[in-house]
């Protein structure tokens, strides 16, 4: 197994420690949500093919949705439960500023799940299963190939050893008890193709309706072998309790609102997608490798978790673990890395803004080319120095206006892996840019120095703005 059992007092000594702020579960972050005016309530009858994204949607900016009764289903769905990076640093406790430093913490100091016997995502078990009539499964994107289970933690076992791997896929269902799965060459792949060469299905499950930090953790960028439930336990301060499925071995969250079983079967390709992604286009339709669904279990009155493929909620959560993990891996070789962003206008995946505390010329090159080590997404790397705010795109902008030289300042990588959802690569063979937009070392501080307005960051409006400035601009206004 992947996780030792813990004791009583070790599981205290945990909970007492980091992540002690975060919210229990989904239910209670969507509570808080509810608490603080940030969950929306569709009215019942929502249409689960198109009209339910269209609302999650047009609230995704504000608000998480709540569907209580979408047409056709008893089960709740929710969609939108992250809409920035704050909503995420809310959910595990911890303030913004400290999230990337959080997240590193817990990759490094991962915490073993327990297993238990019991559990609510068992309370009810189907054993006959029909996906689209026992769960509210939507369609979200225009030319989406039909409903998609997105929001699902795709959890599979190493076929000889049996630790677990976690992430999320893109999951269309394709008939009553058979899903359409997208698989890239990370670590479901790999387990997948060792259990194929011998002959064998790989034992699964989907999960869905978790914690915040389980999502978080499925993102991850960890090694081969290191099972991201543990990084969850870790963000949370006490171990996940884990259950052992009903018709295999793979360990699922507990509590847990809903759960897929299955196998992804050996030899078998089907068509699967077109499907919304995160660049904003639709991955393309191809054969792909096929779950058999065995059973489905969950909660007496579940609630259904989906992401709209290409939002927010989906940039997000991929956002923070990414920034997180790249941030660890460059601060390994280069001490001077402070902070790093994936932006928006990137798709938080392919463009990163490194933020350095610069003391030698040729460093930012060294960072950019670390940077593209840490995770072949990356098509365009940034640097910038420390009076950059990295949160605002203009000031990036402005970095590369003012200091970034394409003839000096240009690192240009032909022929490389990048993502096979960016159109613009061969099968995800593609070019990628590196930009230097650094001060450098020892120049005269004036040709670099920004201007500043005296006690700008003193003002107090209030008392430097008339009470009455409609009658005063009137009056002058009229002479």
């Amino acid at each position: 197994m992947s996780s030792m059992p813990y004791s009583r007092s070790d599981r205290l000594v945990a909970a007492s420690g980091a992540g002690h702020n975060a919210v229990p579960d989904l239910r209670s972050w969507l509570r808080k949500l509810a608490a603080t005016d940030r969950l929306a309530i569709a009215r019942p009858g929502v249409s689960l093919i198109d009209q339910l994204a269209a609302i999650g949607k047009r609230l995704e900016h504000t608000s998480a949705v709540l569907f209580p009764a979408p047409k056709g289903h008893s089960i709740p769905v929710v969609s939108n439960i992250f809409t920035d990076r704050n909503w995420v640093a809310e959910s595990i406790g911890v303030p913004p500023g400290q999230l990337l430093t959080r997240f590193q913490d817990a990759v490094r100091n991962r915490l073993p799940w327990i297993e238990v016997d019991n559990a609510p995502a068992q309370e009810v078990v189907h054993k006959e299963v029909d996906l689209l009539r026992q769960l509210p499964i939507p369609k979200h994107n225009e030319l989406d190939s039909g409903p998609y289970i997105t929001a699902a933690l795709l959890i599979s076992r190493n076929p000889k050893t049996g630790i677990q791997n976690v992430s999320i896929h893109r999951c269309q269902v394709s008939g009553s008890d058979r899903i359409g799965v997208l698989i890239l060459p990370r670590h479901t792949r790999h387990y997948f193709d060792m259990a194929e060469q011998a002959g064998e299905a790989l034992d699964i499950a989907l999960v869905v309706g978790v914690h915040p930090a389980c999502i978080l953790a499925s993102q991850a960028i960890a090694a081969v072998d290191e099972d991201e439930m543990e990084i969850a336990g870790a963000l949370l301060g006490h171990p996940i309790e884990m259950v052992k499925c009903k018709t295999n071995d793979v360990r699922v969250p507990a509590h847990a609102e809903i759960v897929i079983e299955g196998r992804i079967l050996p030899r078998v390709r089907e068509p699967e997608g077109p499907f919304g992604e995160f660049p904003q286009y639709y991955g393309p339709r191809a054969n792909r490798e096929v779950i058999q669904v065995d059973a489905i279990t969950h909660r007496a009155k579940p609630i259904y978790h989906t992401i709209t493929g290409g939002g927010m909620e989906h940039l997000v959560l991929g956002e923070i673990p990414r920034e997180a993990t790249l941030l660890e891996h460059l601060q390994r070789s280069f001490p001077s890395v402070r902070d790093v962003r994936l932006p928006r206008g990137g798709t938080c995946r392919y463009h990163l803004v490194v933020k350095m505390d610069k003391t030698n010329n040729g460093e930012p090159k060294n960072i950019i080319m670390g940077a593209f080590a840490g995770h072949y997404d990356l098509k365009q790397v940034v640097v910038v120095d420390m009076d950059v705010d990295i949160d605002d795109p203009n000031e990036i902008e402005w970095a590369i206006a003012t200091r970034f030289q394409a003839d000096r300042d240009l690192l240009v990588v032909s022929g490389a892996l990048g993502s096979k959802l960016d159109p613009t690569t061969d099968n995800g063979i593609g070019a990628k840019m590196g930009i230097d937009a650094t001060k450098p070392v020892d120049v005269d501080p004036m040709v670099f120095k920004r201007i500043h307005v005296r006690g700008e960051e003193d003002v107090d409006l209030t008392q430097c703005l008339a009470d009455d400035a409609e009658s005063v601009a009137e009056k002058i206004l009229a002479e």
